[in-house]
């Protein structure tokens, strides 16, 4: 039993080494540049169109002749230095950027987040918080003060204490005093992500637990959840009240709203009310209309008034808020969209929000665990005496981390010595609050060892992800191709205008136009016209058509029109049917046409008129010759035998 699975796992093995080797045995030589099999039957099979599967030598053949002209000019571009030019290198680092996207992210988490965020969008929660801030970076004894101040103020409102009241005993958001805490309704993406996840996750009514934020911890009461209602667009007109305004300006401003409601009740013109009255002069120019909002957008009590009209057209009555008083019109309504619709715009959302964060840092965990990240905790306590207060206004000066050169941290092969983070820390560095020392390095540490981690994966992406690297050479090679073919093919049959005219005075019979007819139509207003206009063509030698216009179009310039030129077969449908009696055209009841000319017999073109083509033709030649003379300057070795084995 044991011999017979030796034997399965000996044939597997042989099997795969063969098919290993057969893959990579060489199938083209160029001069000394040696392609395998697998190269080329990668880009054949990715560009070969057809939707059979079964290959056959023909095609391997025509197909093999394309890839060493494709090889050939690479090889030229790269002789003549243009993997070199810094333009070049540019334009392949950004394809690189992008490419490498996919490879730094993971999957997983990203469509956990896009599904948590397609489903909060569904909802609006409407909570109230109270703020202890604290810094990102403040020391551990500093976090734990003011989470512990959070800890006792929620104990009290668990107790019962009216949350508006602490509120403003307690809170540090300088909005607290206008709102007490309160924030409306919002939906994802309208708070920080913590802020956001602890008040979806809360039960309304509750209180949540102290949560970190960037600005410091938030207690969080949820007072209300509901189902989002999409987005409304609106037109309003707006009688503006200050806020420090009299008592007798608020009352004219409410007499002007209720006057203007009774108008539109009375059946005045909207739009007119609004030019002749809104003190919002930017939506006035749009006749009071607003952009698409959605909960969380507006002011709530606006908001309120906005979502509660039901019909195209229905008109609120008027509507007090912080601004002064509105009218509100309902312009259109759009319904919550599906997730594939929503997809796009989320995910552009998510990369710029601290969500995307989430996919990073489990990238970054996955990737020190496999090239065994080891950070040496003591070297790096060694810059909390180094590092002094001029850090925080910009004018710390790296040579005070002139003694620290002993290694950092570990990263697969690669050493980060101290110097390495000493640079990092000095040319990063920017005018900011005061934080602790420690505090601020460890933060910058961290920054640096995650950038370095993502750095040293993108670095090793070709030998990790076959794919990838294939990638990468598609672009390189075709890049330089275009840069090439640009030079020596595209822009010099524009730019070369005497071998354009040389060639074209070689091939110009290839240009030719066909039976052409100059012609003279003669629209009439009526029959008794049309004949008259006949009479006079068939009369007269020299036609005179300024005369003809001056004369039937004394009384009536509709009487008479004149449309001259040239035209070919199947150009113009009146020119198909009255000479060359082609067509479908029939002249109706209304229609009295005449038709005057001369055949012109088939003649070459013109340069200028058939310059697109010609140019284009001298392309193809300047390719060509191009091609016969790089063929000539390399030794090409194909191996048939290996062709032929891609099935």
């Amino acid at each position: 039993m044991k011999r017979h699975l030796i034997i399965i796992i000996l044939t597997l093995f042989i099997t795969q080494f063969l098919s290993a080797q057969d893959n990579n045995d060489i199938l083209l030589t160029i001069d000394n540049h040696n392609i395998t099999k697998a190269e080329f039957e990668r880009i054949y099979r990715k560009n070969n169109n057809k939707k059979t599967d079964t290959v056959d030598k023909k095609s391997l053949d025509e197909y093999l002749d394309l890839f060493i002209n494709f090889k050939l000019k690479v090889f030229e571009a790269e002789k003549a230095g243009l993997d070199t030019v810094q333009s070049f290198k540019t334009e392949l680092n950004g394809y690189r950027r992008q490419l490498a996207k996919p490879y730094l992210t993971d999957k997983n988490v990203e469509d956990q987040l896009l599904k948590e965020a397609f489903e909060r969008t569904k909802t609006n929660v409407r909570v109230a918080h109270i703020l202890i801030k604290v810094n990102q970076e403040a020391l551990s004894k500093d976090t734990l003060i003011a989470y512990n101040k959070a800890i006792k103020i929620r104990t009290k409102l668990l107790k019962g204490d009216d949350f508006g009241k602490v509120a403003l005993a307690s809170s540090e958001d300088p909005s607290v005093k206008i709102n007490e805490g309160n924030l409306g309704y919002f939906t994802a993406f309208q708070m920080v992500y913590p802020f956001e996840s602890a008040a979806y996750k809360t039960q309304v009514g509750k209180i949540s637990m102290p949560v970190r934020t960037r600005f410091g911890y938030h207690i969080i009461k949820v007072i209300d959840k509901k189902p989002d209602l999409g987005q409304v667009k609106v037109a309003h007109i707006m009688i503006a009240v200050p806020r420090d305004a009299k008592q007798d300006v608020k009352i004219n401003a409410k007499q002007k709203i209720f006057a203007i409601g009774d108008s539109l009740k009375a059946g005045v013109n909207f739009v007119k009310l609004v030019n002749e009255n809104s003190d919002d002069k930017a939506s006035a120019k749009n006749n009071g209309e607003l952009p698409y909002f959605g909960i969380g957008k507006m002011v709530p009590e606006f908001e309120k008034a906005a979502f509660i009209l039901k019909n195209i057209g229905d008109i609120s009555e008027p509507v007090r808020t912080a601004f002064g008083w509105h009218i509100i019109k309902l312009i259109e309504k759009k319904e919550n969209a599906s997730f594939d619709e929503l997809k796009p715009m989320l995910k552009n959302k998510i990369s710029r929000d601290a969500r995307a964060f989430k996919s990073r840092n489990a990238v970054i965990s996955k990737l020190k665990k496999e090239y065994n990240y080891k950070l040496n905790n003591k070297r790096l306590s060694d810059f909390y005496s180094v590092v002094d207060k001029s850090i925080f206004d910009a004018h710390w000066d790296v040579l005070k981390a002139g003694k620290l050169n002993k290694i950092l941290f570990t990263l697969g092969d690669t050493a980060f010595n101290q110097q390495d983070f000493a640079k990092f820390i000095s040319k990063f560095q920017i005018q900011r609050n005061p934080l602790s020392i420690q505090g601020y390095v460890n933060e910058m540490y961290n920054r640096y060892a995650n950038k370095q981690v993502i750095e040293y994966e993108k670095n090793h992406l070709e030998e990790k992800h076959p794919d990838f690297k294939y990638l990468m050479r598609e672009y390189h090679d075709g890049i330089l191709l275009f840069e090439l073919t640009d030079k020596l093919v595209w822009s010099k049959a524009v730019q070369d205008t005497m071998g354009l005219e040389n060639f074209y005075q070689e091939h110009k019979n290839n240009y030719m136009w066909g039976e052409r007819y100059q012609a003279d139509i003669y629209y009439c207003a009526n029959d008794k016209i049309k004949k008259k206009v006949q009479k006079y063509l068939k009369s007269e030698k020299t036609i005179n058509n300024k005369m003809l216009l001056e004369k039937y179009n004394k009384k009536d310039n509709g009487n008479l029109k004149i449309v001259n030129g040239i035209f070919s077969k199947d150009e113009n449908q009146i020119i198909d049917h009255y000479v060359w009696n082609t067509g479908s055209y029939k002249e109706n009841d209304k229609e009295f046409i005449a038709v005057h000319g001369q055949k012109f017999e088939p003649v070459p073109k013109t340069l200028n008129e058939a310059k697109g083509l010609i140019t284009a033709d001298y392309q193809t030649f300047l390719e060509k010759q191009w091609v016969e003379s790089i063929r000539k300057k390399y030794k090409i070795i194909v191996n048939r035998e290996v062709l032929y084995s891609i099935k």
